[in-house]
């Protein structure tokens, strides 16, 4: 499927104007970085390049693409044929999915003509604004879960490809599974459900719908326990499917207390090894709250699909060479450093993170436990090498949480977790 029209229509009124003017060809870099993270959070997540790799694949301006664009009046026939016939022919390097960013950090360069790089702007940011902003609510997440085991189900809120993306987001950054099928099915990602209040209401009480549940699914199912009363509801699950019911779960009320409950009544049910799965609006805050409790489990789905707050990372694709030469935005507040950036993270010899350093037009001096942050994506348009598996991209990112200061990974607002070092143009910060 085509992402060419996955654009906005500025981009190809630059085109047309590039193509008339003879500047289409000049070789350009961009970089896609923050200037900021969003209010409250220390570190990002670089997610969604897997995607990426795969969208500028199919950038492909076909014979129904063009004929909308010139029928639209978007462009002429000039450009309809300069587009008729793109493929990205230039190079794309970056941060490894996983990795952690901060701001100023030049986590996706796009080198190559201006015409080849601008066409790109938009789905490039479209991508990387929404999975980067899931990954990095769900990591911190699985944080302050502390080690305990989250089911992604936010598809209902979400749009219905961004869900699948959400999804792959979120397992990216160490959830257990999703509720989304399609996501299942296309990234190989654990899914899982079992039943809703609906199911419940569907039957003549509780332990109907429990007794149907349990002759479909077995014993090791988990029972949805709040649809009338929650501690009716456990007896009644543990009546119907015995002391090995694999586990109840609670959509609402003060989960902290319902979950201190529920543990001593399953217990003195006999049901030890019940497992509590706790769902309903739940985000990072409302998780770490619920550490001391016996909770086994957490299912979230709106604040992490949603960002948690902060729906897009707030990325920028950006400018910064032409013809070999740094080219620098001076305006107030959005000011950029020229030149293509080549970046390093420096530890101590404990592992622990310490700095970042960005050199503009050249390479950090080495150091002593640095590790190099960028790899290359695409050379002259085509693979520069496999991309990481997602279950990779995945261990990646834990090795890196395990890296960050432990003030860091606190929930409350702060610096971001390590200083960025800018070597070389001006940091417009």
């Amino acid at each position: 499927m085509s992402t060419a029209l996955l654009t906005d229509h500025y981009e190809l009124t630059m085109l047309t104007a590039a193509l008339r003017d003879g500047s289409a060809e000049r070789r350009c870099g961009f970089e896609v970085f923050a200037r900021r993270l969003p209010a409250g959070r220390r570190y990002g997540v670089v997610a969604g390049t897997g995607r990426l790799v795969e969208a500028v694949a199919g950038h492909r301006f076909g014979a129904d693409e063009i004929d909308f664009l010139r029928r639209a009046g978007v462009v002429d026939g000039d450009t309809a044929g300069w587009l008729s016939g793109y493929r990205f022919t230039g190079d794309i390097e970056g941060y490894a999915e996983g990795e952690l960013y901060y701001p100023g950090s030049p986590i996706l360069t796009v080198a190559g003509s201006f015409a080849e790089c601008i066409v790109l702007e938009t789905m490039i940011l479209s991508v990387l604004n929404h999975d980067c902003a899931v990954a990095a609510a769900a990591a911190r997440m699985v944080t302050a879960a502390r080690g305990r085991p989250i089911i992604e189900m936010g598809s209902r809120r979400a749009h219905e490809q961004a869900a699948v993306a959400a999804a792959r987001a979120a397992y990216l950054a160490g959830f257990a599974a999703t509720s989304n099928l399609a996501a299942g099915r296309r990234y190989g990602i654990p899914t899982a459900g079992t039943a809703a209040h609906a199911f419940t209401l569907l039957h003549d009480g509780e332990p109907a719908a429990f007794a149907s549940q349990v002759a479909a699914l077995g014993k090791g199912t988990t029972l949805l326990v709040d649809t009338y009363d929650i501690s009716e509801g456990i007896r009644r699950a543990v009546a119907v499917a015995g002391p090995g019911l694999g586990a109840i779960r609670i959509d609402s009320g003060d989960l902290s207390v319902l979950a201190q409950q529920s543990r001593g009544l399953l217990d003195s049910l006999g049901a030890v090894d019940t497992r509590i799965v706790v769902s309903g609006d739940l985000d990072e805050f409302a998780i770490a709250a619920l550490a001391a409790e016996p909770v086994d489990a957490y299912g979230a789905g709106t604040a992490v699909v949603t960002g948690s707050g902060a729906p897009t990372a707030g990325l920028v694709y950006k400018l910064v060479e032409v013809d070999g030469a740094p080219v620098v935005k001076r305006s107030e507040d959005k000011a950029t450093v020229g030149g293509r950036k080549t970046a390093v993270r420096r530890h101590k010899p404990t592992g622990t993170a310490t700095e970042e350093v960005v050199v503009s037009q050249g390479t950090p001096e080495p150091a002593p436990h640095d590790r190099a942050l960028q790899r290359a994506y695409l050379r002259a348009g085509e693979p520069a090498g496999d991309l990481p598996s997602l279950l990779e991209s995945r261990d990646h990112l834990r090795d890196g949480l395990v890296a960050v200061p432990w003030e860091g990974l606190k929930l409350s607002a702060g610096d971001p977790a390590i200083p960025v070092t800018i070597v070389g143009g001006r940091n417009g910060g």
